[in-house]
C-alpha cells in the first residue's frame, strides 16, 4: 500500500504510494495567506464538527480504492481456469489496472487543481464503483482486462487528490493523523479485498467474489458522500500544462530522483511478480490450498506496516543507502527461502519479501520529496507512476516467467530486479564518495 512523505515520517501501505497533488506551479496550499498561522487556524482540528467526518470519509475512500485496484489478484488461478487463460494472460487483469492508474494519475491530479479535490474524489470513486458493478459480467478475458484498465484510470483520481484535500482542509499539526487514517484505509482495503474475494470465490465463484468487492466499494462510496464535509479552503487554479511539463522535465533530469524512481520500480517488480503468481503456486501440488486460504495469505501485508515504521528508524541509523541494502538483502533472502517445497518456508519467504519490499519502498518514496528542491508534488507523482509501472511489469513478467519456468522462473526474475536495484544503490554510493572527495 502506498507510502507517503508528510515530512514527519515515511509510512507505506498496500504497496501503493500516495502523494499530494501535482499543482500547476509547485505545491499550492490556497491563495488566502497559504502557510500562515492565521490561515492554518481556520482549518479543521479535533473537536471541530467536520474533523472526525473528514477522517472517516477519507478512510472509506482509501478502503474503496485499494480493494478495487487489486481485486482480481487473489483470484487469478480461478480466472485462468474459468476463462481458459494462461497465467501470463490472466495477470493482465491486475497489470491493466495499475497501468491505467500510472497513466492517469498526473493528468487527474492537474484537473483536481482546477475542479476541486472533493469533486475529483467523488467522480473517481463513482466511476470506479460503476465499473466494478459491471466487471463481474465480463463475457471474456479481453473485455475483463479492458474494463479493469478503465477502472485503474478512474481510481487514479483518489491518490491524485486525497493528500491535497486533507492538506487544504486539516490543520497542519493534525495532518499526519488524518493522513494516517487514509493510509490505513488503503492498507485495510488492499488486504481485505483480496481476502474477501478469496473466500467468496471459494463458495460461489470468481464473479461473485468481484461482485462482493463491488458492493463493499459501493457502501464505501455512500459513506464517503454522507461523511465528507464541504471544501472550505480550496481555490480553483487555472491549468498550466507548460509549467507542469517544465517541472516534470526538470525532475527527470535530476540523476538522484531518477535513481529513486528506478529503485521504486524495481522493488515493485518483485512485489508485483510474487503476489501475482503466488496463488498459482499455492493451489497446485504439493500445497493444494483452497481459494479461500490463498486469499488469506495476503494477511502477510500487515508485515508491511511494521516494516515501514521500522524503516524510518533504520534510515536514521543506517542512512538511506544502508537501509536500501538491508531491504534488498531481506527481500532476496525471502525469495531464496520460498523456493523450498514447504508451506512454512513459502510463508516465511513471503514475510521476508514483504518486509524487505516495504522497507525499501518507504525509504525510496520518502526520499523523493526531500530530494526535490521544487515541485515536490510532481516529484512524488512521478514516483507513483514509476511505482505502478513496476507493478504492471512485475505482474506481467512474473506470470510469463512462471508459465515458462514455474516458481523458480518467477524467483529468478525477482532476484534479477533486486540485483539491478543493488547496482543502482551501489552506483549512488560511488557517486556520493566521489563528490565528497571532490
Amino acid at each position: 500500500m502506498p507510502a507517503l512523505d508528510t515530512g514527519a515520517s515515511t509510512e507505506p501501505v498496500d504497496a501503493s504510494p500516495v502523494s499530494s497533488v501535482p499543482s500547476a506551479d509547485t505545491d499550492r496550499r490556497g491563495t488566502e495567506g497559504p502557510g500562515t498561522a492565521a490561515h492554518d487556524a481556520t482549518k479543521l482540528s479535533p473537536g471541530d464538527p467536520g474533523h472526525g467526518r473528514m477522517r472517516l470519509a477519507l478512510f472509506a475512500a482509501g478502503l474503496c480504492t485499494f480493494a478495487l485496484l487489486y481485486s482480481t489478484q487473489a483470484l487469478l488461478p480461478e480466472i485462468s481456469r474459468s476463462l481458459h487463460a494462461a497465467p501470463d494472460r490472466a495477470s493482465w487483469t491486475v497489470s491493466g489496472a495499475t497501468i491505467g492508474l500510472a497513466v492517469a494519475v498526473l493528468p487527474l491530479a492537474a484537473l483536481s487543481e482546477r475542479f476541486g479535490r472533493r469533486r475529483m474524489l467523488t467522480v473517481s470513486m463513482a466511476v470506479a464503483v460503476a465499473l466494478a458493478l459491471v466487471i463481474p459480467f465480463a463475457p471474456s478475458l479481453p473485455v475483463l482486462i479492458a474494463l479493469r484498465t478503465l477502472q485503474g484510470a478512474a481510481v487514479a483520481g483518489v491518490p491524485a487528490s486525497a493528500m491535497a484535500f486533507l492538506s487544504d482542509e486539516v490543520r497542519s499539526r493534525h495532518l499526519v493523523g488524518a493522513v494516517g487514517l487514509f493510509v490505513a484505509g488503503n492498507s485495510v482495503g488492499g488486504m481485505s479485498g483480496r481476502i474477501l474475494t478469496g473466500w467468496v470465490t471459494e463458495a460461489w465463484g470468481w464473479r461473485a467474489g468481484l461482485g462482493a468487492v463491488a458492493v463493499t466499494s459501493l457502501l464505501c462510496l455512500v459513506a464517503f458522500r454522507l461523511l465528507v464535509p464541504p471544501a472550505r479552503h480550496f481555490t480553483p487554479a487555472p491549468l498550466h500544462p507548460r509549467k507542469v511539463a517544465a517541472t516534470v522535465r526538470s525532475h527527470l533530469g535530476n540523476p538522484l530522483l531518477l535513481r529513486l524512481y528506478a529503485i521504486g520500480l524495481l522493488f515493485m517488480v518483485v512485489f508485483g511478480a510474487v503476489y501475482t503468481v503466488i496463488g498459482y503456486r499455492l493451489v497446485a501440488a504439493p500445497f493444494g490450498l483452497s481459494q479461500g486460504l490463498v486469499g488469506s495469505v495476503f494477511v502477510i501485508y500487515l508485515v508491511g506496516t511494521v516494516a515501514s515504521a521500522t524503516a524510518g528508524r533504520l534510515n536514521a541509523r543506517l542512512g538511506r543507502r544502508g537501509t536500501l541494502y538491508l531491504g534488498i538483502g531481506t527481500a532476496s533472502a525471502g525469495l531464496l527461502v520460498s523456493l523450498a517445497d514447504s508451506l512454512f518456508a513459502v510463508v516465511a519467504g513471503l514475510v521476508l519479501i514483504t518486509a524487505g519490499f516495504f522497507a525499501g519502498h518507504a525509504v525510496a518514496s520518502g526520499s523523493v520529496s526531500r530530494t526535490a528542491t521544487h515541485g515536490a508534488a510532481q516529484a512524488s507523482a512521478l514516483y507513483q507512476m514509476a511505482y505502478y509501472t513496476g507493478s504492471s511489469l512485475g505482474g506481467a513478467l512474473g506470470a510469463a516467467a512462471f508459465a515458462a519456468g514455474g516458481w523458480t522462473g518467477t524467483v529468478a526474475l525477482a532476484l534479477a530486479a533486486m540485483v539491478l536495484a543493488a547496482g543502482v544503490t551501489l552506483y549512488a554510493s560511488h557517486r556520493a564518495r566521489a563528490l565528497s572527495r571532490a
